[in-house]
Order: structure tokens, then C-alpha cells, then sequence
């Protein structure tokens, strides 16, 4: 990856041949630090990308998206030049509506080369979202719902203008993932990976079962230990599935 790039930042490179990449989508208003923690876990022929959405780290003052289809088509345009070789993508929570809004664009632009789709903490584009919204929050119960979510640290909360500068973003992803459903006119040409918890008060079983029917290939449902932010909280377990579903990745 280019590092001049602002939309990627590299985590890991592959150091063994042949090579493929995993592209990584954090929850709203994450950051590449979720998926830092991968790399000493990750396979040695995966290089491992997270993509950098604007509003955060480097990106803070650049215009937040608020529609799907603007953001979908830049993230596309950005990564296209990536998207020649075997690649994979992973998306937790609304990264996983954008990994896999991205899926349908690649399997057409790149045939092949899409060789799995990773979703985890994410609703199937036919399930409910849980009402009330909290884009649609005031401030206060905002900032108290994210705080009772988790995946933000605790002392954030003490730095009034870190938050200023963070919850926009949040508010703004969690606006996109809450208003998102189905799209396509048929799922992904793709094998699906649908990673829950059953202690996530979001985005559990529930809401995560009807991924299969949403792509064209297989599609298996895993049950991971912790709740939404399982992530961040048990990257070891996560790793180990997605070496595990990627061992062929270039096969």
C-alpha cells in the first residue's frame, strides 16, 4: 500500500508468498487500533489493512459522510488499485454494512478476487434496527448511550474537547448503520463469515442469523466470547478464525 494513501493505512505486510490482503472496517468512529492488536496474530501471507474513514486521526477535519451511496462509491474509487489481487474484507458493527456494501462492487469490478466477506456485531440488512435511534439522540443521552456501549475508553469522557471532536463522527456512522437495510437485488457472490456474541445487547444472534441469506455461497454464523466490542476485547479468538477461513486465500 502506497503510504501516502489516506484512505489505508498498513498494519501488517505479508512476509510470506503469495500474498493476499485482509481490508479491515471499524466500528463508527473506530480507529485502526482495533485491528493494530491483529497483527503479530495474523498469517505471515496476509497483509492487513485498515481503511480510514474522514473524521478521525489524520483524516479529523475532513467532511463526514452522510449517505451510503457517496461513501460507498469513494471508499470503492480508493481501493480499487488494491482490489487486482485476492483480498478478503472484515467489518465489525457498521464496518461490516460498509465491508459488505463493497463486497457487491468488487466481486463485479474484480471477479475472483473476492474471496471471503467477514461481518461481525452487524445486523443482516433484513433485520429491524433497534429503536429509538440513537442518532436521533439529544447530546446528553448520546453521550450516555455511547459511554454504556463501550469500545470508547472511560477516560474520554473526562476530555471534553476530545469528545467534541469524536462524537460528531460517531453520531454520523451510527446515523448511516442505523438507517442502512438491503440495497441489492440479490446477495454477494461471496462466502459469508458472520461473527456474534451472545452477550451483545446490539447486534446479537437475532439479528445476525438471516446473513445467509445475503450471499450466493456458503455462510456460516460463529458464536465469538464478549460482547459488541468483541473485537477489541478477544482478538486472539477472532484471529484465529479468520487464518483459519483465509488458509486458502490464494489458493
Amino acid at each position: 500500500m502506497a503510504a501516502t494513501d489516506k484512505w489505508v493505512m498498513t498494519l501488517k505486510a505479508a512476509t510470506a508468498e503469495p500474498a493476499g490482503t485482509l481490508f479491515c472496517f471499524p466500528y463508527a468512529g473506530g480507529s485502526p487500533e482495533t485491528f493494530r492488536s491483529w497483527s503479530g496474530a495474523i498469517a505471515d501471507d496476509i497483509e492487513l489493512v485498515c481503511v480510514i474513514l474522514p473524521g478521525r486521526g489524520r483524516r479529523l477535519k475532513e467532511a463526514r459522510y452522510d449517505r451510503w451511496q457517496p461513501l460507498v462509491d469513494d471508499v470503492f474509487e480508493a481501493l480499487s488499485p488494491y482490489l487486482g489481487r485476492r483480498h478478503a474484507f472484515y467489518g465489525h458493527s457498521f464496518g461490516g454494512r460498509l465491508a459488505y456494501e463493497l463486497a457487491h462492487l468488487a466481486v463485479a469490478e474484480h471477479p475472483g478476487m473476492t474471496r471471503r466477506l467477514f461481518v461481525s456485531g452487524c445486523r443482516s440488512p433484513d433485520a429491524p434496527q433497534n429503536r429509538p435511534y440513537m442518532h436521533e439522540m439529544p447530546e446528553s443521552d448520546f453521550r450516555d448511550a455511547v459511554a454504556k456501549m463501550g469500545g470508547t475508553p472511560a477516560e474520554l469522557f473526562e476530555e471534553e474537547r476530545l469528545l467534541r471532536l469524536l462524537l460528531p463522527t460517531v453520531r454520523s456512522e451510527i446515523r448511516l448503520a442505523e438507517l442502512w437495510d438491503h440495497r441489492h437485488a440479490s446477495g454477494v457472490d461471496v462466502p459469508i463469515t458472520a461473527l456474534y456474541s451472545p452477550d451483545d445487547p446490539i447486534d446479537g444472534w437475532e439479528s445476525m442469523r438471516g446473513w445467509q441469506n445475503f450471499t450466493r455461497r456458503h455462510c456460516e454464523l460463529i458464536e465469538a466470547p464478549g460482547g459488541h466490542f468483541f473485537v477489541d476485547s478477544h482478538p486472539e479468538y477472532v484471529t484465529g478464525i479468520v487464518n483459519t477461513r483465509l488458509g486458502n486465500l490464494n489458493g
